[in-house]
């Protein structure tokens, strides 16, 4: 944790609760520990994909980002139980995402194209995120302090694009950010106060990310990268809404 360990408005109400979708990468389990570091008292949840393993918690919800039916129900489990408990949802990260997997990997050429390829790409890297917005979306609390962010990528800004290459994983990203940024506006219609973003994680050393770390590169552990952006999160405020910012808090270019 950072030494400043700056806490998040959103979740320093009674009966504030967190879910972490992807809590199970080395990203989101980092971010889900920081959250619970910094904020005891709220009730942070993470998501598992398949069935729940050995190292699951009981209040893990299960969500299969490539099944909508999934996403519906655990939405609707954590309404209910947040009803139940006095509880309100005012904070949700998104930290999934999908580059590589059994041989495929992001594009050098156009030649590289693949149709299996991009279409696991945009499923995991925007279509799940979409489909989060429309049923977890309507379960934030409608006043208040509230939170969205969704880890994106530098890569996926269209603007800061000069190398070319990783076509699905920037293409992929690119449609997450304009689903972040329409989603922002809805939202500011459901709560005038919340704050939604997508968020730049930076190279973190992670099975994602450790096959393509570059020498010179800044590659920081989980725990540090996940400090830093709830550092930048904590400071976000409504004035930053429909943003684009990156973990040290930079503005990161559409």
């Amino acid at each position: 944790m950072s030494p400043v360990a700056r806490t998040l408005p959103a979740l320093g109400l009674p009966g504030a609760t967190a879910l972490v979708v992807g809590g199970q990468g080395g990203v989101g389990a980092a971010l889900a520990a920081g959250l619970r570091a910094r904020h005891p008292q709220a009730a942070v949840r993470v998501s598992v994909r398949g069935p729940k393993g050995a190292d699951s918690l009981a209040d893990d919800l299960l969500i299969d980002l490539q099944d909508e039916a999934s996403i519906e129900a655990a939405a609707h489990t954590l309404a209910a139980q947040c009803a139940a408990q006095g509880q309100s949802l005012r904070t949700l990260v998104v930290a999934s995402g999908f580059l590589h997997q059994q041989g495929s990997g992001p594009e050098r050429s156009w030649r590289q194209l693949d149709a299996a390829y991009l279409q696991q790409a945009f499923a995991i890297n925007a279509i799940g995120p979409a489909l989060l917005i429309k049923h977890f979306f309507p379960h934030l609390a409608r006043s208040g302090p509230v939170l969205a962010a969704f880890l994106s990528a530098r890569v996926g800004s269209i603007e800061d694009n000069a190398l070319g290459g990783w076509y699905g994983y920037r293409a992929s990203k690119a449609a997450l950010n304009q689903l972040v940024r329409t989603a922002s506006i809805e939202l500011r219609r459901h709560n005038r106060d919340a704050v939604c973003v997508a968020l730049h994680p930076g190279t973190v050393d992670t099975g994602l990310s450790r096959p393509f770390a570059k020498q010179g590169l800044r590659v920081r552990p989980p725990e540090l990268a996940a400090a830093e952006m709830l550092d930048t999160l904590a400071a976000l405020g409504p004035a930053d809404h429909g943003g684009f910012r990156a973990y040290d808090g930079s503005t990161v270019p559409w």
